[in-house]
């Protein structure tokens, strides 16, 4: 086995990157206030070719030099937008025909392995604030919420991390 040079990769550019399909999934920023939890995203969502990200309330915008640290450059690849509330977002998402998903822990809330997705449909992700979760507004607004199974004792993953797990089942299912 040997390890992959950058150019073997055939990574797109920034400019194929904006041409080329995009999976139908919008990610919701929810009051994220770490600019490396942002900047993470970020990078994930350009890796699983997301359509946008919406930055709302207290997260903050690029440039910033702590948001590029993490990003990588994903500030430029993966389209975005600014938004003071949340649920503005999220109730106008749903208007247009995508199906809400936040992610938390909620009394009814659907385990990441078991929740249903079809296939070039389109999703909103919400993540939430690293302390208080998503905003109990949202999730009232929300069609669904999906849960990541956890087996220690930590009661709750790391915004970036959660998007990664996340993501990655979401786009399996999706079959992009």
């Amino acid at each position: 086995m040997r390890k992959l040079s950058i150019e073997e990769l055939n990574r797109l550019s920034t400019g194929e990157f904006k041409k080329a399909e995009k999976n139908p999934v919008y990610v919701v920023l929810d009051n994220i206030r770490s600019l490396n939890n942002i900047g993470s995203v970020f990078r994930t969502c350009d890796a699983f070719r997301i359509r946008k990200i919406f930055l709302c309330g207290i997260t903050a915008v690029p440039p910033h030099k702590d948001i590029h640290k993490t990003a990588l450059g994903a500030t430029e690849s993966v389209d975005w937008e600014y938004a003071d509330d949340t649920l503005t977002v999220v109730q106008k998402l749903h208007e247009a025909g995508i199906r809400i998903l936040s992610v938390e822990q909620a009394d009814r809330s659907t385990m990441l392995q078991d929740i249903t997705i079809e296939p070039g449909s389109g999703i909103a992700l919400v993540f939430g604030h690293e302390v208080r979760g998503v905003d109990q507004a949202v999730i009232d607004a929300s069609d669904d919420c999906i849960e990541i199974p956890q087996f220690g004792t930590k009661h709750s993953f790391n915004v970036s991390v959660s998007a990664g797990i996340v993501l990655w089942e979401v786009t399996k299912k999706m079959g992009f």
